[in-house]
């Protein structure tokens, strides 16, 4: 690239990410201008050269695209909020503007937006088209599909961003590869080759997304043409672990935000991306490694247990009581039926919460009483699939009912069940193993011990409350 397409490329890349940071406040050409220092008319002419569509109209669009995925996901937040929050002048107008443009009415859109994404008029996200070659990462790695929530750190990387089709990005990532082994700023101790999307594929036109191929870097770099340097916040991140084909990527997003919704967190503003693990180019089945990582806002729901990926009955965790081991899918399955089993039994007495099943290495279900409810706490049964050993613990809503009723017990002198060693690294208050090495082949006579000692425990427990 000559040197004044690559000074084009940096201005306009460092007003569009400003754009897209700041959709909710005014954006008028003279004030974008001037942070691309060229004269209004001349960065008119030069992002109309690189973005292919002219200011006004690109702002217009990335505000209601935005308006659109919030309505997809909040369907109960004020629109005609949301449009003069966006900067659009009156309700009418925004919907002639939104009709046009999906097909659909925005209330209708708000309504039944869930149902009619594949109906809105929008281009289909062609994954065949999703082709990224990926050199010089780490080897491969084989993994089933798991689901976690992570407190993820903050990622220095240098970019490279793109609007449109996605066959380049290998390209693209071979130049980040090469430029950063000549500048030794690649964080080879911890490579990453990552894709971070500045668009929603759901509500935007495929040849009108923009992304950034990205690479690990170890210190701060200045902008370089068309690469510069971006920066991924700490936070937390809903984390999909994948080993999938290139057209199951697509499927493998809308899962992921499926999940999100269903059970009951809430998206948060902020970079969603892809992480690479591997040359899909090596892998006998050409499949991706990667994880999809969605931003989350820390709502109560967030258990901590999933952010630090600890047990809350990490003592448990601790007695390497049995060596054998059981099929993930049985475990669950029992799981289930054990729920099945206190529901049909106890449902006048106790309220059953879902089983927790997103971690490979545990999984559990709550149970609590109209007056335990009142007072945010519950009992949990948890299966350790590492050491197949049941347990049962009082937990509670949040940290600071945890923290109110550990400091009750910690103070008395009763210990007759283990107290957690600390609140800020388990949901468990007090717990006890319940059965240690269990018969799975009589899950009859297992089902009735869990029964007997859970029961022992809940009791015991509820009496020394009240």
């Amino acid at each position: 690239m000559n040197e004044t397409r690559q000074e084009y490329l940096k201005r306009v890349n460092f007003v569009l990410d400003y754009i897209e940071n700041n959709l909710d406040f005014e954006l008028s050409l003279e004030c974008l201008s001037q942070k691309a220092n060229y004269s209004p008319y001349h960065f008119h002419r030069v992002f109309l050269i690189v973005v292919n569509e002219r200011l006004n109209e690109f702002i217009n669009r990335k505000r209601m695209e935005r308006i659109a995925s919030i309505l997809l996901v909040k369907s109960n937040i004020s629109l005609k909020d949301l449009v003069y929050k966006y900067g659009f002048n009156s309700d009418s107008s925004f919907s002639r503007t939104f009709k046009k443009h999906y097909g659909v009415s925005p209330t209708k859109f708000k309504s039944e937006g869930k149902k009619i994404l594949s109906k809105i008029g929008i281009e289909s996200f062609l994954p065949e088209k999703y082709i990224c070659s990926i050199n010089n990462t780490k080897q491969w790695i084989r993994m089933n599909a798991q689901i976690a929530i992570k407190d993820l750190p903050e990622l220095k990387l240098a970019s490279i961003s793109h609007i449109g089709e996605f066959e380049n990005s290998g390209n693209m990532f071979q130049r980040l590869i090469e430029w950063g082994h000549l500048k030794k700023v690649l964080d080879s101790s911890n490579f990453k080759a990552i894709t971070v999307y500045h668009d929603n594929p759901n509500v935007t036109l495929t040849s009108k997304l923009r992304f950034s191929t990205c690479v690990t870097i170890n210190k701060n770099i200045n902008t370089d043409g068309d690469i510069r340097q971006i920066t991924l916040q700490k936070g937390i991140y809903l984390v999909g672990s994948f080993e999938i084909k290139a057209e199951e990527i697509s499927k493998a997003w809308k899962a992921m935000c499926i999940w999100v919704i269903e059970n009951g967190y809430e998206f948060r503003d902020g970079d969603y991306f892809e992480t690479y693990h591997n040359d899909h180019n090596n892998h006998p089945e050409q499949k991706f490694i990667l994880d999809i990582c969605i931003p989350l806002e820390k709502t109560n729901n967030i258990k901590i247990d999933k952010i630090n990926n600890v047990s809350f009955i990490e003592n448990v965790e601790k007695n390497n009581l049995s060596e054998k081991k059981m099929d993930y899918h049985q475990l669950i399955n029992y799981m289930k039926n054990l729920r099945a089993f206190f529901h049909k039994e106890y449902e006048a007495s106790l309220k059953l919460g879902s089983i927790y099943k997103e971690n490979p290495n545990y999984s559990y279900f709550s149970l609590t009483t109209d007056k335990l409810k009142q007072q945010k706490l519950k009992f949990v049964i948890v299966l350790n699939h590492k050491t197949l050993c049941f347990s049962i613990c009082l937990s509670g809503q949040n940290k600071d009912v945890r923290k109110k009723y550990w400091e009750i017990f910690r103070n008395s002198d009763w210990n007759k069940y283990h107290l957690a060693e600390s609140i800020n690294k388990s949901l468990s208050i007090v717990d006890r193993v319940i059965v240690e090495k269990p018969n799975f082949k009589s899950k009859e006579k297992l089902t009735e011990l869990i029964e007997r000692e859970s029961l022992k425990f809940i009791n015991e427990i509820k009496s020394l409350l009240e």
